[in-house]
């Protein structure tokens, strides 16, 4: 796997955009989705909407699948 971005497009509200992220988060945030029952457009809509002004929707999924697996670790 490769530690460069990678551009993906995904809808939110009925809107494209493209969001980079290394392939290593792009695949835990497909394994997160998958895991919770939900299109990666949905899980991506619903981080959209917590994130606020201040951040970015790339770094807001990085830090989504960080405290994802975080949790896990405290199992």
């Amino acid at each position: 796997m490769s530690g460069r971005p990678v551009k993906h497009s995904l809808t939110l509200k009925g809107h494209r955009t493209s969001v980079s992220l290394e392939a290593e988060f792009w695949q835990a945030f497909r394994e997160i989705a998958e895991i919770k029952g939900k299109a990666i457009n949905v899980l991506a809509a619903e981080i959209d909407a917590e994130r606020g002004t201040e951040m970015g929707l790339a770094s807001a999924i990085r830090l989504y699948v960080l405290r994802h697996y975080r949790q896990l670790s405290d199992l």
